[in-house]
């Protein structure tokens, strides 16, 4: 297990080598794997970049996020305008159902409601959010709800966990009861845990997966 100091260091490195980052506007402070997060960033891409950064480094179990967002006065947006450029970041999105959708937003802040039948164009509507000026923060609220006939099967899942370079598929056990996933064990990182479900969200017929993975190192 890394001590405190080696961890923060981790994280300090893996943040200055983000192109996107000003290493000195984030301070990292690390305690038995929870990791803090503060300082100003110019976007709300920079605050996600840098919660990612941290979620990759083997080691870190929680992130503690404190970071302000300071757009400046010639980069400031009202909601309405905010709202207005979430659609147009959207239009050329034939993927994803934009009639089910519902955004609201609230100071800055992006609300997202609706169902898609891809967990996939879940995160897709979201991303596309993530450099807009203005944003201080989004929440996704969106449902996954299957169109598939097909029926989930658990091997389907093991095998897609098996075929990711970055997962150690024997620590990870898959339970599959209708069509919902639960995935139980533990991995060496955060991006490890959201990667697994990830992968478990793409089988066909899902509608739901419960990850309980355990970030241990």
């Amino acid at each position: 297990m890394k001590n405190n100091q080696k961890l923060q260091n981790d994280v300090q490195n893996a943040i200055k080598w983000e192109p996107s980052m000003r290493a000195a506007q984030i301070g990292v402070t690390a305690k038995d794997g929870v990791v803090t997060l503060s300082g100003t960033v110019d976007s709300y891409a920079q605050k996600v970049n840098a919660e990612n950064a941290a979620k990759n480094v083997i080691g870190v179990k929680a992130i503690a996020e404190d970071i302000i967002i300071d757009y400046g006065i010639s980069f400031k947006k009202n909601d309405t305008e905010i709202a207005t450029d979430v659609l147009s970041a959207w239009k050329n999105n034939w993927e994803v159902p934009q009639d089910k959708i519902k955004v609201k937003v609230e100071n800055g802040w992006v609300n997202l409601e609706g169902e898609v039948a891809w967990n996939y164009q879940k995160e897709s509507l979201k991303n596309a959010i993530n450099h807009l000026s203005g944003v201080k923060g989004v929440t996704n609220m969106i449902t996954v709800k299957s169109e598939s006939k097909d029926i989930l099967e658990k091997v389907a899942v093991e095998q897609a966990l098996e075929r990711s370079w970055s997962i150690k598929a024997h620590d990870v056990k898959v339970g599959v009861i209708s069509n919902k996933v639960k995935l139980t064990g533990h991995v060496q990182s955060i991006y490890q845990k959201e990667e697994a479900g990830r992968l478990a969200w793409n089988a066909p017929g899902v509608c739901s997966v419960d990850n309980e993975l355990a970030v241990i190192y």
